[in-house]
């Protein structure tokens, strides 16, 4: 049986609540006689009270009560359950109506009650005798005020706050929630799990929606939550007492809406930017991956290895894939994509689900698949009518770089031309292209998408996988090469008379070293002339083989032919 209530308090109005400081009531009756007076020592009083009880107020508290010898009477300790009533409203003993005023949360005050202020000369049959002076011990767990409101204590605020919590918004917060005597009964800290939920539309008690509206990610605040905002008379079943105020220590990790899009912050882009990326482009770039709080959840700067994908199609989730469109190369963005735009409810690996992602990009570089070489002349001399085709020979310097300007190889670093012949497939097929049509002296830059250059595997340890190319070349020598299918040309009227001119000892069959060393005094002497910038030794070699029919090692006047008379053999 709890003695100090007369009767259990209905149930507290929803009304508006303020915090006001008490101040902790004079200590009646010290130096008092206790058979008439009421006593109050105060054993233990917090360091910090920011409020005490007033008249009007609901408190909850353990006592232990006894008589003057000793013998306990009752105890809320006992019955595991505090004693919750309103002070001054007639629910208790006069003597502890008047002895709770001004009390702290966790203050601990021994009371004595004189029977005046008790239970007087008619006692409690069976457990309290007439007259008795009675002793408490009391400690306040709890108390609030119908009038009582939501209230927020703000001790974190981050310097950057664009948004703010608002009804609709799905939130995802940790939160320590103890009583007002800091009890703890619920940590999602403890639980390594956020709190994820919408604000505003009755997924919350209706404390907990008020006092999260207007946080910013990062913010921290203390939200203190009277019962009837919270659990009520009832409690939640589990934890959670009738009649408890609550105190929530709140981080907010996350925000968004439903109805977001993706937001693009650009942060750095470059002058003249003569393209932007567009759907079905290939694009490299670096990103560092973050949530809304900051925790990084990946980046391709730690892997040292671009991200590589087609935009717009599908390939990345679709916040990125928007948030990649419009881009310049070497523009610097941040994309911030909402979780329906990115992993959903579910998350994926260090991604929470419904968690907002923050990408901070930097484009490398895009192309097209359906791009060609594309060549800017610098600087062309006056006379420019002999230019560059396939099958001349060429020794050009250049400068290879990828298209954020990281050099990959210089001729002129290396103090020696490059030399090629073009369109026999001795460079890449970007810079074979970006080589016709050059004359002598002549400076352009050639930008070359990869599917002309090196592929999607690139070249280990030098050129990147799907890297679009530039190189700045100027052509410094160029000696024509030969009409189309042919590797030696005479200059002059071919000899009626040649096999045997070839022939010197007239024996009728000519071996390597008389066709070779004819062949070299044809080309000495400017009458014939073999294709530039191959092994010579190896055309002359190729045209004897084509010549000795029988492959004994000797050509017959039977088997000698020029390109006139044998289309399918085109040396001579």
């Amino acid at each position: 049986m709890a003695l100090p209530a007369l009767r259990r308090p209905p149930p507290a109005l929803a009304l508006l609540l303020l915090w006001v400081t008490g101040q902790a009531a004079p200590v009646a009756g010290l130096g008092l006689d206790p058979e008439s007076e009421l006593h109050i020592e105060r054993r233990s009083v917090p360091t910090e009270c920011p409020r005490a009880v007033r008249p009007g107020d609901f408190v909850r508290y353990h006592y232990v009560g006894s008589l003057r010898d000793g013998r306990r009477f009752d105890a809320s300790y006992d019955r595991d359950s505090t004693f919750n009533a309103f002070v001054g409203k007639g629910q208790l003993i006069s003597g502890m109506d008047q002895a709770l005023v001004g009390m702290c949360v966790n203050e601990r005050r021994f009371v004595t009650i004189p029977p005046k202020l008790a239970y007087g000369s008619e006692g409690v049959a069976g457990m309290i005798p007439p007259d008795s002076v009675l002793h408490f011990d009391v400690l306040l767990v709890d108390l609030w005020s119908p009038e009582d409101q939501v209230q927020i204590h703000t001790y974190f605020k981050p310097a950057s706050c664009p948004r703010t919590v608002q009804v609709s918004d799905f939130v995802r917060y940790h939160c320590n929630g103890t009583f007002l005597d800091g009890t703890l009964f619920d940590s999602s800290h403890n639980r390594m799990k956020t709190y994820d939920t919408y604000v505003g539309i009755g997924w919350l008690i209706p404390g907990m929606d008020a006092g999260l509206l207007g946080m910013c990610v990062g913010e921290r605040r203390v939200i203190t939550i009277p019962p009837f905002l919270a659990y009520g008379e009832a409690g939640d079943g589990k934890d959670i007492p009738g009649q408890a105020s609550l105190v929530f220590d709140v981080l907010l990790l996350d925000l968004h809406n439903p109805k977001d899009s993706i937001s693009v912050e650009n942060q750095v882009v470059p002058e003249g930017c003569e393209r932007r990326s567009r759907s079905g482009d290939f694009m490299r770039y670096h990103y560092n991956g973050t949530l809304l709080d900051g925790s990084p959840f990946d980046s391709s700067y730690r892997r040292n290895r671009t991200f590589d994908t087609y935009v717009g199609q599908g390939y990345v989730i679709p916040g990125m894939d928007q948030g990649l469109l419009g881009m310049c190369i070497g523009e610097r963005r941040r994309i911030v994509v909402p979780p329906h735009l990115g992993y959903g409810e579910e998350g994926r690996g260090n991604i929470p689900g419904s968690a907002v992602l923050v990408f901070d990009v930097q484009v490398v570089d895009f192309h097209n698949p359906s791009d060609s070489v594309n060549i800017t002349s610098h600087y062309r001399p006056p006379d420019c009518s002999v230019r560059s085709q396939k099958g001349d020979f060429l020794k050009y310097h250049y400068n290879a770089s990828l298209l954020d300007g990281t050099l990959l190889a210089s001729t002129w670093n290396l103090g020696k031309t490059h030399n090629v012949v073009l369109g026999f497939g001795q460079v890449v097929l970007g810079v074979d292209m970006g080589l016709r049509e050059m004359c002598v002296g002549e400076r352009r830059t050639v930008v070359i998408p990869p599917h002309l250059g090196y592929g999607e595997a690139g070249v280990a340890g030098e050129v990147p996988g799907s890297a679009v190319l530039v190189f700045d070349i100027e052509l410094l020598e160029l000696v024509a090469g030969l009409p189309e299918g042919y590797m030696f040309v005479w200059t002059g009227e071919v000899s009626p008379s040649l096999f045997e001119e070839i022939d010197k000892d007239g024996d009728g069959a000519v071996l390597l070293e008389e066709f070779s060393e004819y062949i070299h005094a044809q080309v000495a002497s400017g009458k014939g002339k073999l294709a530039p910038g191959f092994d010579a030794e190896m055309i002359v070699k190729n045209m004897f083989t084509n010549q000795d029919r029988n492959g004994d090692g000797a050509v017959t006047a039977a088997e000698f032919k020029l390109k006139d008379q044998e289309a399918e053999h085109d040396e001579l």
